[in-house]
């Protein structure tokens, strides 16, 4: 019973995110919504407040971050793997906003790819998605 209890509040925790996802073009600043959605290699690239943008990228990340740590500490109940998924997710979210910004201070000059990419691990909560698979994994190999 206990088992099936945590993954009702992980499934819970998950719709919660389905619903920021959702809800994300109403809630926070981000002009390249728009942007990546219509023809952007034909477009330029769309006014926006640097700062304004990145404040609203990093709440969105920090949203996503909170609900993907209870995801992971009710999947596994260890500080350990909180402990290392804050190191990831910190050390993650410095390097892609760093490349987001050069991206972004150059017109994405390198590319409009790797700047639709960046944006969407700084965005979505993908590393949840690749965090849990690999605690599972390592978790079952520890047990062996």
């Amino acid at each position: 019973m206990r088992k099936r209890f945590r993954i009702l509040i992980i499934l819970g925790l998950f719709f919660i995110l389905i619903l920021v996802r959702a809800f994300a073009q109403k809630l926070f600043y981000d002009p390249f919504i728009q942007y990546f959605k219509n023809d952007y290699l034909y477009q330029a690239v769309p006014v926006f407040v640097m700062s304004k943008l990145f404040l609203n990228i990093f709440l969105r990340y920090s949203l996503n971050l909170v609900f993907s740590l209870v995801i992971l500490y009710v999947a596994f109940q260890k500080w350990a793997v909180i402990k290392f998924s804050v190191k990831f997710y910190t050390i993650s979210f410095v390097v892609f906003m760093l490349a987001y910004y050069i991206l972004l201070q150059t017109g994405f000059s390198k590319g409009y790819l790797l700047a639709f990419y960046i944006r969407r691990f700084l965005i979505h909560p993908l590393f949840v998605l690749i965090l849990l698979p690999a605690f599972y994994f390592q978790e079952k190999e520890n047990k062996l």
